[in-house]
């Protein structure tokens, strides 16, 4: 089994490349020795030195070529160093990548795949710590994917077999975006979790995947009073949030985590939010018009009527410092969270 997140995306790459020869890697930085800024491409340029390229720094150029390639038939996967620089490719990405299959009445597919680390948290400051993702879910044709660090038995959906399942099935564009401190974090099984009673639903496809929603409770814990959904990253210090919740002050929740943001199934939190009537939506992205306001509309339009709680906990609407100590202040953290889940239990007393 993986033992990181890192480790599990970097087999996830190797192994399409091994199965599909239409497979190519492109970006910046990724051949050996250095493999990419963290690391994910190490080794692929160097068992396929035919299909990794590394490229100059130019990501609206890079997004065109890797549209070229997929509309020619082949299978690209482009890295952009850093999430921050999605914006840079935005008109080939909001124009034409998402627009094309549309534009040509279904005769061509565009199974590009543009990876994207997001996020703080390492000091890199405001023009290399952000998290956009929200900034492309409301583009028609563009599906984003956040792998999250846990993995099943059955299904076997670790990060690196999400990732490579999209890269060799699926013939639309994916935004996969992942989370630099998500890299070293362990991929954990059912097993790895004992506290934890974990379920997952099927919900929603894109081609011939299959996306993951999970949903976690303390075992032997009272019903849940508050439910919790976050995703990538966010998750991993939700989860941390809900033990400390059950453990240290008896309050009880069930976690919800998407691995498909858009195009987004509600159905899991509205079935979860029907039990408890309180919704907290989590994400590292900053507050205003974020992944978490949306949630928290469809699930309302899903339950009309209901006199929810609800509450977002994100990132403060400011440039992300590069001192440490300020940038815990502008992300969220725990404390955040558990601040969060009290709130919406304050609310209805």
């Amino acid at each position: 089994m993986d033992k990181t997140v890192l480790t599990s995306l970097n087999k996830g790459l190797l192994s399409a490349l091994h199965q599909d020869e239409r497979v190519y890697l492109l970006g910046e930085d990724i051949l050996d020795p250095y493999g990419g800024a963290f690391k994910v491409t190490r080794g692929c340029s160097t068992a396929f030195p035919e299909r990794v390229f590394t490229t100059p720094i130019s990501e609206a150029g890079l997004a065109g070529l890797s549209a070229g390639m997929a509309l020619r038939g082949l299978r690209p996967v482009l890295e952009i160093m850093f999430g921050d620089f999605t914006t840079l490719v935005t008109d080939q990405l909001v124009n034409h990548i998402s627009k094309f299959r549309w534009m040509y009445n279904n005769t061509v597919n565009l199974p590009l795949v543009i990876r994207a680390p997001m996020g703080g948290r390492r000091g890199y400051g405001p023009t290399h710590s952000q998290t956009l993702e929200k900034l492309f879910m409301g583009v028609p044709g563009l599906t984003l994917v956040a792998p999250v660090n846990l993995v099943d038995d059955k299904l076997h959906q670790a990060p690196g077999d999400l990732l490579q399942g999209i890269i060799l099935r699926t013939n639309d564009p994916v935004l996969f975006i992942e989370n630099k401190l998500q890299y070293l974090l362990p991929v954990y099984s059912p097993e790895d979790l004992p506290d934890l009673e974990i379920s997952l639903t099927l919900e929603g496809s894109t081609g011939e995947i299959d996306f993951l929603t999970y949903t976690l409770r303390v075992k032997g814990a009272p019903p849940p009073q508050v439910t919790l959904t976050a995703y990538g990253y966010m998750a991993e210090l939700a989860r941390q949030a809900q033990l400390k919740l059950a453990y240290e002050e008896e309050i009880f929740t069930e976690l919800v985590i998407p691995t498909r943001l858009v195009p987004f199934e509600t159905g899991v939190v509205s079935r979860s939010v029907d039990l408890t009537s309180r919704l907290v939506t989590v994400e590292e992205g900053s507050l205003t018009l974020g992944w978490g306001a949306e949630v928290i509309a469809r699930v309302q339009e899903s339950l009309p009527g209901r006199g929810l709680t609800v509450r977002r906990v994100a990132a403060r609407d400011l440039p992300v410092p590069a001192a440490p100590t300020l940038e815990m202040q502008v992300l969220p953290q725990v404390e955040d969270i558990l601040l969060g889940v009290r709130k919406v239990l304050e609310n209805d007393r």
